[in-house]
């Protein structure tokens, strides 16, 4: 069968046409195309605005499907997927406006998606065009952790169709503190990766020169015009909190720690002058800053892995990406479990796309979980697993 999705939930347009054969052993999955068109529009306002993506999406939609479609030699489609939930709403009814009208053209079934599956289901996919799904591609029970800029979530589950929140962001999520941070340290939209590269930049400092921290004659991290930072009482290395990380719950909180950055450069500008900051204390800010964040995710992990007893870990969302959050967590788990298998999605796969809707709505076609005709599709915002 021939299943076409279509992932409209944010800033990306998304279309993904897979075919999947099956046998009493497995599923074998085949991506005739993968469509993703990015909004770069709001990069220069630091954040998505939902108006202004539901007009993107409008203009990107047709132009992607027929991409799409002339991608996979316009093979017949049996069913549509389309994300439903969660994202932003405006954004999200046109991409299920567009499934009701494809739907109604090509006379197939339409699945609605939630989206945070998607995410944890993107691990499936690897560098091939064709990958394989059997009873031991993955060990139950699986814990998910994700983590994008609209959510951060903790996630059990015994079957690919049923999904436990165990814990989940009381606030901000940690890729919108991660784009908030960036914005303060002037950094480009989206703030991930510029944050990332900065705090690589200095655990490389680290290791190649040795550091007195809180101790000794501080540097220069400010420009030459401003007063000098050796006079100030703000120590130059930078020591954030660490939220809720010995909290009994797997709840997250990452708003208070966004509050001590804003404070934290608030008060060093203003006892040096109000002078812009260096690259170097840029750097010291952001390694604090992703250590923080990656102590508290690793920590709770760890602790759901033990008292869930985990046999997979999948981490998902745009934040998988984060390299330093891959190898830490990786090697802490190994600690705990050797036998434990750790999934990321493949690199191009961590942030939305529509291939890890066709996957989730797959698995929903296979147990009879499509839309119903005579119901209304909704665009649900804050859907939840």
């Amino acid at each position: 069968m021939k299943i076409l999705a279509i992932e409209t939930s944010c800033d990306d347009t998304c279309i993904a046409i897979i075919n999947i054969k099956e046998s009493k052993e497995k599923s074998i999955f085949s991506i005739l195309a993968n469509i993703v068109k990015t909004q770069t529009i709001h990069n220069a306002y630091g954040g998505v605005f939902p108006m202004m993506a539901k007009r993107e999406h409008i203009k990107n939609i047709k132009p992607a499907y027929e991409q799409a479609m002339k991608k996979a030699k316009n093979s017949k489609i049996d069913a549509i997927a389309v994300t439903v939930g969660p994202g932003l709403e405006p954004a999200l009814w046109v991409g299920i406006t567009f499934a009701e009208e494809l739907s109604k053209k090509l006379t197939v079934p339409i699945i609605s998606v939630n989206h945070m599956k998607g995410h944890i289901l993107s691990v499936l996919v690897n560098k091939n065009k064709i990958f394989t799904y059997d009873n031991k591609t993955l060990q139950f029970p699986i814990l998910s952790l994700l983590v994008s800029g609209g959510h951060t979530e903790l996630v059990i589950s015994n079957n690919l169709n049923k999904y436990k929140i165990i814990g989940q962001t009381r606030d901000d999520a940690v890729g919108e503190a991660f784009d908030k941070v960036a914005r303060m340290l002037e950094l480009p939209y989206p703030g991930g990766p510029a944050i990332s590269k900065l705090a690589e930049k200095e655990r490389k400092n680290i290791t190649s020169r040795s550091i007195k921290k809180n101790n000794g004659a501080s540097k220069e991290i400010f420009s030459q015009k401003n007063i000098h930072t050796e006079k100030s009482n703000i120590p130059s290395e930078p020591k954030f909190p660490r939220p809720m990380i010995y909290s009994k719950d797997y709840d997250f909180s990452f708003s208070g720690l966004k509050t001590a950055v804003l404070y934290y450069i608030r008060d060093l500008t203003a006892q040096a002058g109000n002078g812009p900051l260096t690259e170097d204390i840029k750097s010291k800010i952001a390694c604090e800053f992703e250590d923080a964040c990656i102590e508290v995710l690793v920590s709770k992990t760890l602790r759901a892995i033990e008292q869930y007893k985990a046999k997979t870990l999948i981490v998902g969302g745009g934040v998988s990406a984060n390299t330093y959050l891959q190898k830490i967590l990786k090697a802490r788990v190994k600690k705990v479990d050797s036998k434990i298998k750790v999934y990321f999605p493949v690199k191009g796969l961590s942030t939305d796309n529509a291939l890890m809707i066709a996957i989730a709505g797959y698995f929903q076609y296979k147990n009879k979980k499509f839309h119903k005709k005579q119901k209304k599709i909704k665009a649900i915002g804050n859907l939840s697993l």
